[in-house]
């Protein structure tokens, strides 16, 4: 039973989980929720959210507590410096709470 335990809590932090319910809230509300991924430039974020009105987002998604690479956050300065808005999420309440801004701004 202990086993089963680590394996429902390891799964409901994981990166892929986070993902997972990023991908599913998003839609949920009518936006597309697109994995970015570029082999030529690394460090860019996960997704790239698509809302109504044209609104769209970078979020660059981890395990709980984990930490965007140097890289990574050379890439989220670089889109923000440009007026874009990026979010680094490591938890589902997170989520919950930006899909809450986003619906009311529908």
């Amino acid at each position: 039973m202990k086993k089963l335990e680590a394996i429902t809590r390891h799964a409901e932090v994981s990166e892929k989980a986070i993902e997972k319910y990023l991908v599913q809230e998003v839609k949920a509300i009518g936006g597309l929720c697109l994995k970015y991924s570029n082999a030529n430039m690394v460090g860019y974020p996960d997704r790239v959210v698509c809302l109504h009105g044209g609104k769209v987002v970078w979020v660059e998604l981890k395990s709980k507590g984990k930490k965007p690479t140097k890289i990574q956050t050379i890439r989220q300065n670089e889109l923000v410096s440009m007026g874009h808005e990026v979010y680094t999420i490591d938890n589902k309440q997170t989520i919950d709470e930006l899909i809450k801004v986003w619906r009311a701004e529908r």
